[in-house]
């Protein structure tokens, strides 16, 4: 498909501004020169070139066949062009759905007739592609004429972004750009293992509505890991709004954000919030130089020369608002920033350059290459506006292009205002490899971005090569138990064997949901620490419990049914003594039934959620979040495929917000970060163990204080023995579906 020599054009047309005459001169146009069959009963002959009545009429069988057709003739043509051999088709059509037509839709119709044919299918409701790197123009819209070469591979479901990123007028070229619309058959994994086979391919870019195809997407992904080509993407509907907007429009419910924050940590995917941040990252990527590992000791930074001091405090400002690090700059570096700069102006990162004027683009280019020069500098930027001098001043193109030819760091120019841009000097940076970033806010974003790439663990890498990618994480291999987590609470018992532990997790699932006691105890068989918990049904087995386990306890109630203890009053703490504890369980007994929980009580602490969660697609997902209220106030949350290791457990956590609550605020004492991440890990290898048999399971809250991580309370909901193929919503407890987002 993406190489075709021959390619049938059905719906060609000699009407000026039609799409049948587009598609005519868009295919006509490739470089390649492939063989090009006109197809339209109505001709005989457009413009010198012979015309078949039907593709059943072509002399021999084609590659590609692109499909120009209304829609209700589109079963019929890609029926014929099955029976005819041909290899592969494009449907620009949006394959309507009537809502009055009986199944199978007219979308699956054509899937089953193009997967009975063996054909490739690009689309339906999409803009065809441009393969640049072999010289393919396989569309019917006018696009330009000759697209930049360069190293970047576009697949989008999106014709508009497509078109967009092709004229977009940045230094962003192009191996392959794909739009690949519904994906009724051909999935964007399909184009990405093409496009890495491409040796020009140094950048792939996805814009994406929903995930098809997870497990090759999964090895896709990880092949460009292994070979350090980054990945840029944009995902849309990860809001319930998003969702039914993007399944109203491609016909495929949107992967659950979750999915792709888990996808995008497994194998250092970078993702960005809009199209501005894609933009921006990708042209850094394709023409700029990467930041060399391994870097200088303690995490590089960026270094920014400004010509205005409001807005060096403005990038400072977001800057810190979006983490991007400024690199903390040596005493040599300071003092040649000092030689450099106008009397009473001062050295610093960011640094503000502009006194005089009188030797601008000496100045400019002696401090950017002092900056580059320190150590802790990974990347520097002329953070300027680059607007068009009117008296012809060329110090910022001229300092840029004399900074470039005296370092080997990535060197940027980050502008603030993009319609204020000199398209001219821009050019001109362009062409000489410097980025031309357009947004501070975006820009600061991509540097970013190019860091982490930088600074990514091998973790990911590592598991790619070794092809653990492409397996299904409940046939992963069963993690080894961490070590026992310190701390108050039940410790962690003597691990049972894997198989051992798992069968016992399997048979607690099968008896339906799971919680209180039972589960603490299966959470302990893992390696999580977890609070005693002894059943009762009358006061007289509560009140031995709370003497064997010691005042003060908790008491809960433990009726079938009741997910969340709180919110139905069915917990009371701090009970001190024997009276008070009967008088708690009459209460409960009365208001919400007999069968209670006596729990001990566990010291205070900042309060975590964990758990496991059944992504549609990609299966169970480790999840790490705020705990307690604050799961729903906050829907603070960092998501993950199992298997996890300590590594990528620590980088979960980093990225809670609820993290620097761990670390100790106002004199309060640190949490033990390394029993969180020890925990994480083990219900890791629970997920890998159990995770065929859940639908999710709820850790919640995990009490972390300076002596340990105690699990309190958990609840686990095993997958009905019939579960739904179809990607909906996945089961699990309210709370954490509000944490999954």
């Amino acid at each position: 498909m993406l190489e075709a020599r021959s390619v049938a054009l059905v719906g060609a047309s000699p009407r000026p501004g039609s799409f049948g005459q587009r598609m005519i001169a868009e295919v006509a146009s490739s470089p390649a020169g492939p063989d090009i069959h006109l197809v339209n009963p109505r001709y005989r002959q457009i413009g010198g070139r012979s015309c078949h009545p039907s593709l059943a009429d072509l002399p021999e069988p084609v590659d590609l066949v692109l499909l120009g057709v209304p829609d209700a003739a589109l079963e019929q043509q890609l029926g014929l062009a099955a029976s005819c051999d041909a290899a592969a088709a494009v449907i620009f059509g949006n394959a309507h759905e009537d809502p009055a037509e009986l199944a199978p839709s007219l979308r699956e119709r054509l899937a089953a007739i193009a997967v009975a044919g063996g054909m490739e299918l690009c689309g339906a409701g999409c803009m065809g592609f441009v393969n640049v790197a072999r010289g393919l123009r396989a569309i019917g819209y006018v696009e330009p004429d000759q697209l930049p070469a360069g190293p970047v591979a576009l697949v989008t479901h999106s014709g508009s972004v497509f078109s967009a990123m092709l004229r977009s007028g940045r230094a962003i070229g192009f191996t392959l750009a794909v739009s690949s619309g519904q994906e009724l058959v051909t999935t964007a994994a399909a184009y990405l293992e093409y496009a890495l086979g491409l040796p020009e391919t140094r950048v792939l870019a996805l814009v994406l509505e929903a995930m098809r195809e997870p497990d090759r997407l999964r090895a896709a992904l990880a092949s460009a890991a292994a070979r350090d080509i980054p990945v840029v993407l944009l995902t849309a509907g990860s809001s319930a709004s998003g969702q039914a907007m993007v399944a109203a429009h491609s016909g495929a419910l949107a992967a659950r954000d979750g999915g792709w924050e888990a996808i995008a940590d497994a194998y250092g995917v970078h993702r960005v919030g809009d199209l501005a941040e894609l933009a921006d990252t990708l042209e850094l990527f394709a023409i700029g130089r990467r930041v060399r590992p391994p870097g200088p000791p303690g995490l590089p930074g960026i270094a920014t020369v400004h010509d205005s001091g409001l807005e060096r405090a403005h990038a400072a400002d977001l800057a810190d608002e979006l983490g991007v690090p400024f690199a903390a700059i040596g005493e040599p570096t300071l003092a040649r920033l000092a030689g450099v700069l106008d009397p009473g102006l001062q050295p610093a990162n960011p640094l503000d350059i502009w006194g005089t004027g009188s030797d601008a683009e000496r100045q400019l280019a002696d401090a950017l290459v002092a900056l580059a020069d320190d150590p802790a500098v990974a990347a520097v930027a002329l953070a300027v506006d680059l607007i068009r001098e009117f008296d012809g001043d060329r110090s910022y193109p001229g300092a840029v292009l004399s900074a470039a030819a005296r370092t080997a760091k990535p060197l940027a120019v980050l502008a603030s205002l993009p319609s204020a841009i000199d398209p001219a000097a821009a050019a001109e940076l362009r062409r000489a490899g410097i980025p031309v970033l357009e947004g501070i806010r975006t820009g600061l974003l991509a540097l970013r971005h190019l860091l982490e790439h930088a600074a990514a663990t091998t973790s990911a890498t590592d598991a790619a090569a070794a092809g653990a990618a492409a397996t299904p994480p409940a046939a992963a291999p069963a993690a080894r138990t961490p070590p026992p987590p310190a701390g108050r609470g039940a410790p962690p018992r003597t691990p049972l064997p894997d198989e051992a532990r798992r069968a016992r997790g399997a048979a607690l699932l099968a008896a339906g949901q799971a919680a209180g006691a039972p589960l603490l105890s299966l959470l302990s068989q893992y390696g999580i620490a977890a609070a005693r918990s002894d059943p009762a049904a009358d006061v007289d087995t509560a009140l031995a419990a709370a003497r064997a386990i010691g005042y003060p306890v908790v008491l809960k109630t433990a009726e079938p049914g009741i997910a969340h203890k709180t919110d139905a009053g069915g917990v009371l703490l701090g009970i001190r003594d024997p009276a008070e504890l009967a008088a708690a369980y009459r209460d409960v007994s009365a208001r919400i039934g007999p069968r209670v929980l006596v729990c001990e009580t566990v010291p205070p602490g900042i309060e975590l959620a964990l758990g496991i969660a059944r992504d549609p697609d990609l299966g169970p997902l480790v999840v790490v979040g705020a705990g307690g209220v604050l799961v729903e106030l906050l829907a603070d949350r960092a998501v993950a495929l199992p298997p996890v290791g300590e590594e990528q457990a620590r980088r979960m956590v980093g990225r809670l917000r609820a993290a620097r609550l761990l670390a100790g605020i106002r004199g309060a004492p640190p949490a033990d970060t390394g029993a969180v991440i020890r925990a994480i890990t083990a219900l890791s290898a629970l997920a890998i163990d159990l995770g065929g048999e859940l639908e999710a399971l709820d850790v919640n809250p995990l009490i972390c204080g300076p002596a340990g991580a105690v699990a309190v309370d958990a609840l686990a909901i095993p997958r009905s023995p019939v579960s739904p193929v179809s990607p909906v919503s996945p089961v699990s407890p309210p709370r954490l579906r509000r944490l999954l987002g």
